[in-house]
């Protein structure tokens, strides 16, 4: 019998490996905000809400606005297409929806533009529901995200696990009472995900689904 009925799926890092992207739009935003990305370790920013990043730059909110919106138009016309599905992402999530589990993004990408990289990707028909946060801040941490997936009907009295490679993503599961499964693959460490105790390391996508099914893919 499944322990979980439902899992929420992390985008970036998780699912897509989409640094290149991220990182060629957040430095040629810091270049357009009068920012040197030379001396900035940006590979920080993979993951994180954008303006949780610009707000370590600039004080004055006006300006961590216009740096959101200078990246969001840029990704959008370039960068947004700079990614990859990890190996085994769609045999992964192919299993585990034969299996009945219900499937959801609680990505830190606002669902507009998430919902469009999935599909442009291949996985979007994999998810009964594609989530994330708002364009404006009224849902901007993943905390605040997975709370609202969470409060969907889907998913309302589901056992659910979240799956994530950042420590965001290990801090929103602890407060919505969530299991975590940590994807190493990723962005993140185990030296940063370990202290959220999560459930399961994984190693790679396939990995995912043979802990939760009990058996490994057939080749």
């Amino acid at each position: 019998m499944l322990k979980y009925d439902a899992i929420l799926f992390d985008v970036d890092g998780t699912l897509l490996d989409s640094a290149p992207g991220i990182l060629s739009t957040m430095e040629e935003t810091f270049r357009q905000m009068g920012v040197d990305p030379a001396g900035l370790d940006l590979r920080r920013y993979l993951g994180p809400p954008l303006r949780r990043t610009f707000g370590e730059h600039f004080l004055d909110e006006a300006d961590i606005e216009r740096a959101t919106l200078l990246y969001r138009e840029s990704y959008k016309r370039r960068g947004c297409h700079m990614c990859q599905p990890y190996p085994g992402a769609a045999r992964m999530l192919g299993r585990l929806r034969d299996a009945g589990l219900i499937l959801c993004t609680a990505t830190s990408k606002p669902t507009e533009v998430a919902a469009p990289i999935l599909a442009e990707q291949g996985l979007a028909p994999f998810f009964d529901r594609i989530d994330g946060a708002s364009m404006d801040a009224s849902r901007d941490t993943k905390t605040d995200v997975i709370r609202y997936v969470l409060d969907q009907p889907l998913l309302r009295g589901r056992r659910v696990l979240m799956v994530g490679d950042r420590a965001e993503d290990m801090r929103g599961a602890a407060d919505c009472g969530l299991d975590a499964a940590a994807a190493l693959y990723g962005y993140g460490s185990r030296q940063e995900l370990e202290p959220f105790g999560p459930v399961f390391y994984l190693d790679s996508c396939d990995q995912l689904a043979d802990l939760l099914l009990g058996a490994p893919a057939a080749k």
